[in-house]
C-alpha cells in the first residue's frame, strides 16, 4: 500500500507526534493552516468516511476521544477548536486515509456557505 499515513503509522516516515495509543495516532500537520494544526488518524487504513464499516464506529469514537484529549493538552479546549474531516475530492480530501484536522490557536472565521 502506498499510503503516506500508513507509512507514518509504521514509522517509515517521521512525524511530530502529539498522541498515540493502540488505535489512534495524532501528529502536527507539516503545512499548518492555523497555529495549532494536528492530524488525527486511526491506525487502521480506512480510505474515506464513506468506507467506515459498522465495526469501525467504535474506532471513530476513539478518534473523537483523542481529539478531545489533544485539545485539552494543547490548551485550546476552552477557547475553541475546529475538528474537520474531508471526504473525497469535492470535499477537499487529499490523502485517502481517513483523518481529522484539529485547528485552533486563533479566532477561526465562520465556514462560508454559498
Amino acid at each position: 500500500m502506498d499510503c503516506i499515513f500508513c507509512k507514518i503509522v509504521e514509522g517509515s516516515i517521521p512525524s511530530k507526534k502529539v498522541f498515540e495509543n493502540d488505535h489512534v495516532l495524532a501528529f502536527h500537520d507539516i503545512s499548518p493552516a492555523a497555529p495549532v494544526h494536528i492530524l488525527i488518524i486511526p491506525k487502521k487504513h480506512i480510505a474515506t468516511m464513506n468506507d467506515v464499516e459498522p465495526d469501525d464506529f467504535g474506532l471513530i469514537g476513539e478518534v473523537h476521544r483523542a481529539a478531545q484529549q489533544i485539545a485539552r493538552e494543547q490548551g485550546v479546549a476552552e477557547s475553541g477548536y475546529r475538528l474537520i474531516n474531508n471526504c473525497n475530492r469535492n470535499g477537499g480530501q487529499v490523502v485517502y486515509h481517513i483523518h481529522y484536522h484539529l485547528l485552533a490557536g486563533e479566532q477561526l472565521g465562520p465556514l462560508n456557505a454559498k
